[in-house]
């Protein structure tokens, strides 16, 4: 049984948070950097020029990417054969959520869902993380993170097709929402399409595929079709970057699929905005 001290992840998943709050990700960056290069509208290659610009001086100034330092959402691979010494992992990550959003100067986005009173008191900040967990063979944990806005967490839906549906049902859901979100979600976006499964397992991966590095290939070569038509079809709805117009709506489609009841076809849509702020380290 392998041990790993409680304050080693609170340490590393903080400078986690840190470092996502205001260095925009490599395949982030590259992405929105070949969306300039292929847009076709001036306008909205000034706009995407512009969120270049933003990304570089958030990195070399250490500043938030954005207002909007969203909720801390974490996916972690908990090996079975690891033990957290000095308090359990649901405590040091987040312990490691609140130092690191306090200080990076971070804006507090947790409330209560009724009153709306904001979780950032006078005796610090409260911020509870969303985390999954999954326990995987082995001694090491793996943590994924991100830092979810609520712009684009707005605009996610999630429905029950029956089988009959199909793909044709599912690509034209996936056009239906984002082209309903317009600009709002802060568009070029990554779209995340989890399929099948049961409803809430449905959302969890459309969730999870928004981790994965924009760039990479499906391994599931259908899938990796389907994500290539879908994406297609979503830059030609003609949003374009912040909604202004143009050919790059999106940055990339990943899909996650899973075997589903045989009456039933549940699928979820989760956006991300073109600040997408995403980490992994692996303990």
């Amino acid at each position: 049984m392998r041990e790993i001290k409680y304050d080693e992840i609170v340490k590393v998943v903080k400078n986690m948070i840190i470092q996502c709050g205001t260095v925009l990700p490599k395949d982030a960056y590259e992405a929105i950097k070949k969306s300039y290069e292929t847009e076709k509208s001036e306008v909205a290659k000034e706009v995407l020029a512009q969120l270049l610009e933003n990304a570089d001086i958030a990195k070399d100034e250490k500043r938030p990417l954005c207002q909007d330092t969203g909720l801390a959402v974490f996916f972690v691979d908990f090996g079975e054969d690891v033990k957290v010494v000095g308090g359990s992992l649901r405590d040091a990550i987040n312990e490691a959520t609140q130092t690191g959003y306090k200080e990076a100067y971070l804006r507090a986005s947790t409330c209560e869902p009724f009153s709306r009173a904001n979780l950032k008191d006078s005796v610090g900040y409260n911020l509870p993380a969303i985390i999954h967990f999954d326990i995987v063979k082995g001694d090491k944990i793996d943590i994924s993170y991100a830092a979810k806005g609520g712009g684009s967490e707005n605009v996610s839906r999630a429905t029950v097709f029956p089988p009959a549906a199909g793909k044709k049902g599912i690509i034209n859901y996936v056009k239906e929402v984002i082209s309903q979100a317009g600009g709002n979600p802060c568009p070029p976006l990554t779209v995340g399409v989890g399929i099948g499964g049961t409803f809430e397992k449905a959302c969890i991966s459309s969730k999870h595929a928004l981790f994965r590095d924009i760039g990479s290939v499906n391994k599931d070569n259908e899938m990796a079709k389907m994500e290539d038509e879908i994406k297609n079809e979503l830059n030609k709805l003609g949003i374009g970057a912040m909604g202004m117009g143009g050919t790059q709506t999106v940055l990339a489609v990943h899909i996650e699929s899973n075997p589903c009841h045989i009456a039933s076809l549940p699928v979820s849509v989760n956006v991300q905005c073109h600040s997408s702020r995403h980490s992994h380290i692996t303990i």
